[in-house]
């Protein structure tokens, strides 16, 4: 990194006491400034105004600030009230047995749209057993894991699931950054946007293919081909 002579560190997630710590510590090694920003989506607007302002680029940090703010208002203002939202595990790893307890900001997408059902518990991200899945039986599966999303309908273990026997696992797209996990940043706008279509397709009647266009040529400043599009929404790498 001090190869590298950077004039600005930018660090976007968890802001807590031990990322402020490493945050100090690494600005008093370095010399070099660093910017701890919140990644999470109430917090997203003001991190990239901030960038703006450190950048010398406060049009385009306005303009990200208000995109991220207009997608988090239309997308939460179309949701059914939070008792008739379906209930959702969220499964990482190849066996799909580590989730996001209660507020764990790798769940924000789903608890944003959706119920948890590891949520009864507060924390962040934790090994579960396939007999706490069975118990909370969830209506959908979302999953970041393309092992698990290929093999999970011939594990005999999940077959009782009820997002199993009906088909509703899901693989989250990831390219070039998850779309419901890590890092915590901008890249889970389009996530929104994902999920919701899956959950509530007759609230949200909008082309995905080209909110992902609009979306990656915005932030990534990449114009994706049709077969591009194919790939990302295939949750390939």
């Amino acid at each position: 990194m001090l190869a590298l002579k950077p004039d600005l560190i930018l660090d976007i997630g968890i802001v807590n006491n031990t990322y402020v710590s490493l945050a100090e510590r690494v600005q008093q090694q370095t010399g070099i400034p660093y910017a701890l920003l919140d990644g999470r989506f109430d917090g997203i607007p003001a991190a990239y105004r901030i960038i703006g302002a450190l950048t010398g680029r406060r049009d385009a940090g306005e303009a990200a600030a208000r995109f991220a703010e207009t997608t988090i208002k239309t997308v939460t203002s179309r949701l059914p009230p939070p008792g008739q939202r379906p209930r959702i595990y969220y499964a990482r790893g190849p066996r799909g047995l580590e989730t996001g307890l209660g507020g764990s900001i790798n769940v924000e997408t789903i608890e944003l749209l959706a119920r948890n059902v590891a949520g009864g518990t507060r924390g962040g991200l934790a090994t579960v057993s396939i007999e706490d899945v069975l118990v909370w039986n969830p209506e959908v599966i979302i999953t970041i894991d393309k092992d698990f999303a290929e093999n999970v309908y011939s594990m005999p273990a999940w077959r009782p699931v009820a997002a199993v026997r009906a088909k509703r696992v899901h693989l989250s797209p990831k390219l070039p950054f998850g779309w419901v996990d890590f890092p915590p940043s901008v890249n889970r706008l389009i996530g929104l946007w994902w999920l919701a279509k899956i959950l509530y397709p007759a609230q949200f009647p909008e082309d995905l293919r080209a909110l992902t266009r609009e979306f990656y040529q915005r932030f990534y400043h990449v114009a994706l081909s049709e077969a591009q599009i194919d790939r990302v929404l295939a949750g390939r790498n």
